[in-house]
């Protein structure tokens, strides 16, 4: 390992985040220290030809979160001037008013959304395909955007359409002990009831890494596919705890063998800031 080089990136790293607080900047940072060990591994033989790593793939999905967060933070910082940080948002009510017409309504376009998510969930084998039982262990970081108005006023189904970007990391706990990280786009749908509770239903296809192979998985890239339903209930007027049940499917589109697929249904349960 290059320790030196490794220290050098790394310092910079800390003294932005602790600095300048500019999540470009840390992101290149980032970037800087998994490049530097990348390409001393790379020059030692000790990745082979097998294509990106595990270390390059966590770094692109790192790197791409941070960039959530920050375009999170710049917009909460010009539409809410007391917001300091997701800690300070449970300890008072948020001064900005989000809701269409009070807690339950619908929301105003583009309301932002952070969340924390964790969950496990069981493996199948499906009619489309698997061997194996593959249990999994979740937790998720995401955000979200309301991308327009309340849709369906006067209707049962009335409510919004909310674009969101997750970055998960877990691992398998059965048939072996393995690891995974994915990225991935979510097109859901929020019901407006008129009450604290609000479900919604859920969508998402991304890109995955993850040390699970044969006979169901070919090893590192792979694609995701998620529908989920769950609700989240308010206990402020912007801060919602959530509870969800989600399908899971990995596999790598016959980019390589095998390719028999990886199927897991999960409960999930976390924490949502809104402003």
């Amino acid at each position: 390992m290059n320790i030196n080089g490794f220290g050098n990136t790394w310092g910079k790293f800390m003294k932005l985040t602790l600095e300048d607080h500019d999540s470009h900047l840390i992101t290149a940072a980032v970037a800087d220290v998994f490049d530097s060990q990348y390409r001393h591994q790379r020059s030692k033989g000790e990745i082979g030809n097998r294509g990106i790593g595990p270390r390059a793939i966590f770094t692109i999905c790192w790197i791409t979160a941070m960039m959530l967060l920050g375009t999170a933070q710049a917009r909460s910082q010009t539409s809410a001037t007391n917001f300091v940080s997701p800690a300070n948002l449970t300890l008072e009510p948020s001064k900005t008013n989000f809701w269409q017409n009070g807690v339950g309504e619908g929301f105003k376009p583009w309301t932002q959304s952070i969340s924390i998510n964790a969950g496990a969930g069981l493996g199948f084998v499906s009619f489309i395909g698997g061997k194996q039982h593959h249990d999994l262990a979740f937790a998720s970081l995401s955000y979200g955007c309301m991308i327009g108005s309340v849709k369906g006023q006067g209707h049962w189904y009335r409510g919004n359409w909310e674009l969101r970007g997750e970055f998960f990391g877990g691992a398998q706990f059965s048939p072996s002990s393995e690891w995974l990280v994915g990225l991935t786009p979510h097109l859901r749908y929020n019901f407006a009831t008129g009450t604290r509770w609000i479900p919604y239903i859920d969508g998402g296809a991304g890109v995955t890494a993850t040390s699970i192979g044969p006979p169901d998985l070919s090893h590192y890239f792979e694609f995701n596919l998620q529908a989920a339903t769950g609700i989240r209930w308010f206990i402020r007027d912007n801060v919602a705890l959530g509870i969800e049940a989600r399908y899971i499917h990995i596999s790598c589109a016959g980019i390589n063998q095998p390719n028999l697929g990886l199927n897991n249904v999960n409960g999930m349960v976390g924490i949502s800031w809104f402003f």
